[in-house]
């Protein structure tokens, strides 16, 4: 699947749109009691409980420390032999488009998953498959690298730099 996220900024949590004031974010697996809120119904656009039980990922949820209960975006990674890949990500329904309420929501999730490669010991190396349109901005936001049409990856000094910005 081709991933077409925003970074709509890089901040060191998640900061409110409207006021600019930050969050503490904390990112935990999600529990199958999760998936009852996670649902196209609700304006999720992604089929998160058919990854939530593929056998070699794990979804995690982005939340504030202030509001534990609210989840502010998912993202699905897979460990593999020396990196770690991110298969789906996507912010919350009201963290989307022109009226959302918070900012940072992606990027901080794309730091969560460098962060979790450097913990298996792969450097912070992610990899993940772009839309091609969207290849230069991730380039640009994230420092990713394009290694073939649609494969990027976040190498271990761009890693660091998420890293640093969201789990110093």
């Amino acid at each position: 699947m081709e991933l077409d996220f925003e970074i709509d900024k890089i901040t060191e949590s998640i900061e409110s749109a409207e006021t600019g004031r930050r969050f503490e974010t904390r990112v935990f697996p999600i529990k199958e009691f999760d998936l009852n809120e996670i649902t196209e119904s609700s304006g999720w656009r992604f089929d998160w409980r058919f990854e939530f039980y593929q056998p070699n990922r794990q979804v995690y949820k982005l939340v504030t420390e202030e509001r534990p209960d609210v989840i502010q975006g998912l993202a699905s990674f897979e460990k593999r032999e020396d990196f770690v890949y991110m298969h789906l990500i996507e912010s919350s329904p009201f963290n989307i488009g022109k009226g959302k309420k918070y900012l940072g929501v992606s990027c901080n999730l794309v730091a969560y998953g460098c962060n979790l490669s450097k913990r298996f010991g792969f450097g912070g190396v992610l990899s993940f498959d772009s839309k091609t349109t969207l290849v230069s901005h991730y380039e640009k936001t994230l420092g990713a690298v394009r290694i073939s049409e649609r494969r990027m990856v976040i190498f271990e000094e761009d890693a660091e730099i998420l890293i640093g910005k969201y789990f110093s």
